[in-house]
């Protein structure tokens, strides 16, 4: 009799596992589309600054909350997270088609997940609290900015080479948890180093719903010489660009669809900039950066402050010669440009970094403007 119940039992456990394993292969094997299929999306990412305006939330199809950490091995939110989650459900009541994602990670903000996703226990214990965030607060879905994968980031956190192949194990698991509703979006590098080295893109495609490329910093806050930080096109003296990074995912096929191209709503700024070259491409110090709100009050500081246009990179620069002060940003026509570069190349969408630093009548309009006229 004993012989009998344990063979039983046995049998129970055996076909519990397979059942498992068999869900967990039709998960990994299928390749899951972009949220609708030929919907553009406008993305927005959101720190929690201030309320957002009704005419923006009707003008988006995401809101990505941005950020939420690591704790232990768990996603962790705190008391102004809750708060800010809420408000943003909220919104569905307005834009009754809003998707609202919570994010890990951002640009410091990934300090152990070399670590807690090495392992299958780290990764289970954090797709399970991912679930969990998700029902209580009513969430679509994850977007993950772990900068970066196996490449060096944040100065002092850890990584490996293995990081690329646990970076794809991790979005494995979180699909198989969180099911094929679910939205599952991570931020990629548009630099070189990332593309080549932090992501098995042919394996975890077909995993997510897309990637959205930060197509900015481009010429970052370390460098010692001036640049278009968002540039669409590349230069003789500017190799990086939008385009550039979106012909090569393309080459490795990376569905188009799948791709999301990134605007910057803020402008990085360099000093002690000589007037070559109306300070392009020269050598600076990174001073600052700037919310696009608030650039036309930062300009009107500057002493005979001029705006230029690149025609090449498509992109506008500021620069000061009295004050030896470069300014690169995005503005309405980089972006329209950038918008119909999506639209016209099939892309999955465009979003930006961030929300906060649009203004009344401003980037976003241009990006609904150009949408609406690509429709009809």
């Amino acid at each position: 009799m004993k012989r009998s119940l344990l063979l039983l039992v046995l049998l129970i456990v055996l076909c519990s596992y397979s059942c498992n394993q068999d869900k967990r292969e039709k998960t990994e094997s299928k390749n899951y589309k972009a949220e609708k299929i030929n919907d553009f999306k406008v993305i927005a990412y959101w720190t929690g600054s201030g309320k957002i305006e009704k005419e923006k939330i009707n003008q988006l199809d995401q809101v990505i909350y941005s950020f939420l950490h690591l704790k232990g091995n768990r996603l962790f939110v705190e008391a102004r997270d809750s708060i800010k989650l809420r408000y943003l459900n909220a919104q569905k009541e307005i834009n009754p088609g809003l998707k609202v994602l919570i994010s890990l990670g951002g640009w410091g903000g990934c300090e152990t997940c070399s670590e807690v996703f090495e392992t299958d226990s780290g990764r289970r214990e954090f797709a399970q609290s991912v679930k969990d965030l998700m029902k209580v607060y009513d969430a679509d879905g994850i977007d993950l900015d772990w900068e970066y994968p196996a490449i060096a980031g944040f100065e002092g956190h850890a990584y490996k080479p293995q990081d690329r192949e646990n970076f794809t194990l991790l979005i494995k698991e979180l699909r198989f948890q969180l099911g094929e509703e679910a939205i599952i979006s991570f931020a990629a590098g548009g630099f070189r180093n990332y593309l080549l080295n932090s992501i098995e893109w042919e394996k975890l495609m077909p995993l997510v719903n897309n990637v959205n490329v930060m197509t900015y910093d481009m010429v970052g806050g370390g460098s010692s010489r001036t640049g278009h930080h968002t540039a669409l096109f590349s230069t003789r003296d500017q190799p990086r660009s939008a385009n550039a990074t979106i012909k090569y995912l393309d080459s490795i096929g990376v569905s188009s669809e799948k791709i999301v191209l990134g605007a910057a709503f803020y402008a990085r700024v360099w000093e002690k900039v000589k007037a070559e070259n109306n300070g392009l491409y020269q050598s600076g110090v990174f001073k600052e950066s700037v919310l696009y709100r608030d650039l036309d009050t930062y300009k009107n500081k500057l002493s005979n402050a001029k705006v230029f246009w690149d025609s090449e990179a498509q992109a506008p620069y500021i620069y000061s010669a009295e004050n030896e002060v470069f300014v690169t940003y995005d503005d309405s026509l980089s972006v329209s440009l950038k918008t119909n570069y999506a639209l016209e190349n099939n892309l999955g969408g465009i979003m930006f970094w961030r929300l906060s630093g649009d203004k009344p009548a401003g980037l976003l309009d241009v990006i609904e403007r150009e949408v609406m006229n690509f429709k009809d």
